[in-house]
């Protein structure tokens, strides 16, 4: 089957299909013969988000790949169709996370010593359960504790690409 439409708009249909970011590799393997560049397919995407321009969507890169959503600023609206309240999360809970995420891999004794209090086991696993972190191999000490690190849907959930673009821990902003 020959490609009869163009390639930008096979990449916007799959991307809007898509449940999950697609990478470079996943949107090459949509065709079977005539397959695109990653080239082609970047400046396919630049097409896209030129089109996009003056729409409330974007198509943007995350760490697992490339997926349209919301462009910033359209918080207010969009709040108002969840009629639940936003999503809140603990301070131990985010501070966990923060913990995890800036020294990883570590320990959960390693950020009970950071913050200075016992970690509530429940915060652990509920980082798993929502894929934030893993377990990514365990300490050569007493007890071989687990240690822990984020995981690509961290970095999708947050719209990073990778941990390099975490802030300085000194810029971060306390609510």
């Amino acid at each position: 089957m020959s490609q009869s439409k163009p390639l930008h708009l096979i990449i916007e249909s799959a991307l809007m299909a898509a449940h999950e970011p697609l990478s470079l590799q996943d949107i090459a393997n949509l065709f079977d013969e005539k397959k695109p560049s990653k080239n082609q397919i970047k400046k396919a995407i630049e097409e896209l988000n030129l089109s996009y321009k003056k729409n409330s969507f974007e198509v943007i890169l995350v760490a697992s790949g490339y997926r349209i959503q919301i462009k910033n600023g359209f918080d207010t609206w969009l709040s108002k169709l969840n009629k639940q309240s936003s999503t809140r999360y603990s301070k131990a809970f985010l501070e966990t996370l923060v913990i995890i995420a800036y020294k990883q891999p570590v320990t959960r004794g390693d950020i009970e010593e950071i913050r200075g209090v016992t970690v509530n086991p429940q915060i652990i696993r509920n980082l798993i359960e929502f894929e934030w972190i893993k377990v990514v191999g365990h300490k050569e000490s007493p007890g071989k504790p687990e240690l822990l690190a984020t995981t690509k849907k961290f970095l999708d959930y947050f719209n990073l690409t990778s941990l390099s673009d975490l802030p300085p821990p000194g810029e971060m902003e306390v609510q």
